[in-house]
């Protein structure tokens, strides 16, 4: 794979600097689309080292109450392809923070994949998480994303199988996320009891592979975050961020917010290890 693509340079750096990396994830289009560029460019310098950018879909099934809000409210303010693709051309013109689709099958399939896909890297786009595809019916689309030099990435649970965890890390790109618990996003207080064994299990499992291992789903705050870092290569937080852009709030005020959060959630990432 080519050393120029974004979401392996990100990790190359933060392994040389022994940190940990940080991946929100907003909505596109919510509030608003001048907004999500702002938000992602205020992510960044707060410290933010790959964003997903959640390409909204009307049945988001594997998300909770918030991101299922934030995904109806961005079709309702028109987030469509074009406009995703604007989004992330304004966001690239600025910024070389790496960019991740995160989505489901219906809506890219509908657009025609490839050409999707083609139109995305030209926009500015790293890889792709699209959650309803299994690797097992990927194989079309990882060609695609390999000519376009985009990383694919998939998703491990708790209830992934060890024979089906070392094909997603041989077949996966860019990084493995893994599910913290079964079940939908969303904040959460705590982790499942056999989280950490777990996690420990899969982490061990990829070092052959040298693929870095992130972890998402009801991760919220710094203390989390700090806990999943110790056990991985980073921490996904979105429903804690897309929450503060549905709130009824001028802009400046919802801003502000969403710095002070991401000052105190991106902070243990950058503790270098040692």
């Amino acid at each position: 794979m080519s050393s120029a693509n974004r979401i392996d340079a990100a990790f190359a750096r933060l392994k040389e600097k022994k940190q940990k990396a940080f991946i929100p994830y907003i909505g596109a289009g919510v509030p608003g689309a001048l907004q999500t560029v702002e938000m992602a460019l205020l992510l960044e310098k707060q410290g933010a080292d790959i964003l997903e950018l959640g390409y909204p879909f009307s049945d988001p099934m594997a998300d909770g109450l918030v991101n299922q809000a934030a995904a109806t409210r961005a079709l309702e303010n028109g987030v469509d392809d074009k406009a995703y693709l604007g989004m992330v051309q304004a966001i690239r013109a600025k910024s070389q923070i790496p960019i991740v689709v995160f989505t489901y099958l219906n809506p890219i399939f509908r657009l025609g994949m490839a050409e999707f896909a083609r139109r995305a890297k030209e926009a500015g786009v790293d890889g792709f998480l699209i959650v309803d595809l299994p690797v097992e019916e990927s194989a079309e689309f990882q060609e695609v994303c390999r000519k376009l030099d985009l990383r694919l990435i998939f998703l491990a649970a708790p209830t992934t199988t060890p024979a089906r965890l070392q094909r997603l890390l041989r077949e996966a790109s860019g990084f493995l996320y893994y599910i913290s618990r079964t079940g939908i996003t969303g904040e959460q207080t705590g982790f499942q009891k056999d989280f950490e064994s777990k996690l420990s299990e899969v982490v061990k499992a990829a070092v052959a592979s040298s693929l870095p291992v992130v972890v998402g789903f009801g991760i919220s705050t710094p203390e989390q975050v700090r806990a999943v870092c110790a056990l991985c290569d980073g921490a996904v937080v979105g429903s804690a961020l897309v929450r503060r852009t549905l709130e009824d709030k001028p802009w400046p005020e919802m801003r502000a917010e969403i710095e002070a959060l991401a000052q105190r959630l991106i902070a243990p990432t950058k503790e270098v290890l040692s």
